[in-house]
Formats: C-alpha cells, structure tokens, sequence
C-alpha cells in the first residue's frame, strides 16, 4: 500500500481538502442527473459508489477526526447506502499509513531515539492503520510486541474538525438551539482522549485486571517504558479481526462461544464497572487459534452516570414500556421529553420510543437471543427509515436526550451489529455469574 509522507494539519488546509472532495462529489450528481436522461431506469448505486470513492479518499489523506466519523459511519448499517458503508469500513484498519521516515521521526520526537536503538527488531512497514494510529510489530527480548503510533497533528486539528463538520451535522439530525453545544462537547472530549495514549494505556489494564474472569476473553499486556503519550507499546496479539473470522467461520458452536465471551463482557462493563468500552468495531477485536476473543484499544471508554444508568435501563424492562406512567417518567429524566414540550409532542415522542424500545429492548426480555435472526434487524432498519422519511420529525426539535445517548447508544449499535455478523445465540445474563 502506498505510505504518506505529511498529513494536512491546519484548519485552513484540512477544511481546503473537504472543499475539494465536496466538489468532487458535485461533479458525481451532475454526471448522475446527465446519465439519468438518457437512461431514466438508472438507479443510484453508481453515484453512492463514486461519493464513497471520492469521499474516503479525502478523509484518509485527512485522517484524525475526519476519518473517526467515517469509522462510526461504517458501523451505522441500517443508515448509509452499502456503498459507503463497504467504503468506510475500510477505515478500521486499512488506510495508507505514514512511511518510514515519519515514524522515525515520531519516535525521535517522543523518545529521542530512533524506533530500532530502542527495540531488538522494529518493522517500519505498518501492518495495520486506522483512523488515529498505526501498528508495527517489533521484538524486545524475545517478546513479540505491537508497537501503536499517532499520525501527527491529530490530537491538535480535533477542535478544528469538529468546527467544520458540526454545521453538516447540524442540518443531518436537525440539531437547534443553544444546548445543541454538549452533544459536540462530548465528542470532543471523547476524541481527545481517545488521543492520549498514556490514558489508553491505564484504562486497558484497569479494564483488563476487572474483566479477566470472563471465559474465553484474553487481553494484551502493556509496557508503559515504551509508551508515550502518542506512542502506544503492548503485547503482539496473533489472531484475526472478528469481521474475517465472521465471513469464513461454519462452526455455530464458536460462533456461539465468542459471541458469548463478546456479550459477558460488555454487560460485566456496564452494570457492575459503569463504563464500557465504547467504540465496538471489528478492528478492535481478534479471534485466535483457540477460539478466544481478543479485546484491544481501550482508547475510548465511557464512564455511565448513576442518573442515566438508572432510567435508560429500566427503559429495558417490558413492564416499564407497557406502563405509561413509568416510561414517561424514564423519558423526561433522559431529556427525551422536554419540558418545553407541547401535549402533541410527548404524545408523539411517547409513542416512537415505545415502537422503536419495544423492538430494540427484546434481548433483555429473554433468557437467550440468536442475534443471527436476520427478520429482527430487517425491523430495526424498516423501523429506522420510517422515521427517517417522516416529515413530522423533521419539523421538530431534534435536540434531545440525554449526552450520554452517543455513546451508550453506539455502543449498543455497534454490539449488535458485531453479534450479528458473528452469527451468535446469547445467554442474556450470564455475565452475572461470571465473577461470582
């Protein structure tokens, strides 16, 4: 793959580059409606193909921020054409990556060394890169290690793309008035911390030394002398990303047993640590020889207030969606019901989260959930484009909710989605037994 040597870092050229890929993606509408006269049948596979081409390619050179919200893009199956989620998921753990002399002169900059006066063995070519950082492998004594480094300038352009990106997601998910700020406020925070490495590092091992009960889940080993604050060292991990196991895997049974290890975990995160590892895509997973599940980048966790946890979860129990009264007060505590609402509003906030929480809710009704039953997530995207075509929503206010929604509803998505591909059936509540 080709490698690059410099990454645009200042707000006037990184926002240079959306420009010109926004008038790349001009030019495709315009071939489209050109090509759709002649030939009116055309449908519109072909513009989603060449938007996602010519989309990607911008945010790969921009890398950072950008091309973190193609990555959770990716995941949002039921929301973007399967061209660009296809495109975008490349995002996870395959773009160009920097070349050799800037990641020796990374290193040189953080431990003023070059990577091979520090390691026995350092490949300089990247076996993985991804939105934020890249992956090389390197030896020291004998261990076999994976040695993460930050693209440059991507903790410092975050503000700077969030400034660019936020009036397009102001107009996507019709965000208004003042408070609108808290939702950008916590994805900032979040990828602000997603870039301290020294952070990833102390929640992997506090995440590690809490989960390590849980059957068939294993986790690297990190070495804080070989770690910065954007340079990140742990134990090679060998195996493959859970979406390549997911195409090739014939065996229920281990789809099963992963798929069971995967769902103890995030469940032993939420309701006994309050706080989750909040960025559930495949290139954070591995599956080994063994049939273990291999948990790694712990750069994003989000911590769950005890005021949120309470109400969204109790959102989950049946006997409070059947029971008006009880649902309501969930809804106002999790700022889903405004108190600026009229009667007609809460009526009809009232009602969509109770048609979409009622479907959404249904693997914690059960002792068990095949999360391969296709006709359930087929509801969940039928549900998803009714409401995304309804011309009422789009006349009110779509601010709000709860903060905290972002990521714990990621989350969720993103859970879903991986049990899905893995194919797996669940015991829904084993993860309190895990650690007795």
């Amino acid at each position: 793959m080709k490698t690059i040597d410099s990454i645009p870092t200042g707000k006037i050229s990184r926002a240079a580059k959306l420009v010109k890929t926004g008038v790349k993606v001009g030019g495709n509408y315009i071939k489209y409606y050109g090509s759709k006269l002649i030939d009116p049948e055309l449908d519109k596979e072909a513009l989603n193909a060449s938007n996602a081409e010519d989309i990607y390619d911008g945010l790969k050179d921009l890398k950072g921020s950008a091309l973190k919200a193609a990555q959770m893009l990716s995941m949002e199956k039921n929301l973007l054409p399967s061209a660009y989620v296809e495109k975008f998921s490349l995002s996870q753990f395959s773009v160009p990556p920097l070349s050799a002399p800037l990641v020796r002169k990374t290193f040189r900059k953080y431990f003023g060394k070059n990577p091979t006066e520090i390691f026995d063995k350092f490949s300089e070519n990247s076996v993985n890169a991804a939105s934020i950082g890249q992956v090389h492998k390197a030896v020291k004594n004998g261990q076999k290690l994976a040695v993460k480094i930050q693209y440059p300038g991507v903790a410092d352009s975050i503000s700077s793309d969030l400034a660019i990106v936020k009036p397009i997601a102001v107009r996507m998910f019709n965000l208004k008035g003042a408070d609108s700020e808290k939702y950008f406020k916590e994805v900032e925070t979040k990828l602000e911390e997603e870039t301290d490495y020294l952070l990833e590092l102390k929640q992997s091992e506090e995440v590690a030394n809490a989960c390590g009960h849980i059957p068939n889940l294993i986790f690297p080993k990190y070495y804080k002398e070989f770690s910065t604050d954007r340079i990140l060292t742990m134990d090679w991990m060998d195996g493959v990303h859970l979406s390549e196991f997911s195409k090739t895997n014939k065996d229920q049974n281990l789809a099963n047993k992963i798929g069971q290890a995967l769902w103890d975990f995030y469940m032993f995160q939420i309701h006994e640590l309050r706080k989750v590892h909040a960025d559930p895509h495949p290139g954070n997973f591995l599956i080994n020889e063994r049939g273990e599940l291999i948990a790694i980048d712990f750069g994003c966790m989000k911590a769950i207030p005890e005021d949120f946890y309470t109400p969204y979860f109790e959102l989950a129990n049946s006997e409070t969606i059947n029971n008006a009264d009880l649902f309501n007060k969930s809804l106002k505590e999790l700022e889903i019901i405004r108190e600026d609402d009229t009667a007609a509003e809460a009526a009809y906030f009232s009602e969509l989260f109770g048609e979409l929480l009622s479907l959404f809710t249904k693997p914690f009704n059960q002792e068990s959930f095949d999360f391969a039953d296709k006709s359930f997530f087929d509801q969940i995207a039928d549900l998803g484009q009714k409401y995304a075509k309804s011309t009422e929503l789009r006349k009110m206010n779509g601010n709000r909710g709860s903060k905290h929604f972002l990521y714990i509803n990621r989350t969720f998505f993103g859970l879903y989605s991986l049990l899905h591909d893995l194919g797996s059936k669940v015991e829904i509540n084993t993860y309190k037994l895990a650690h007795v």
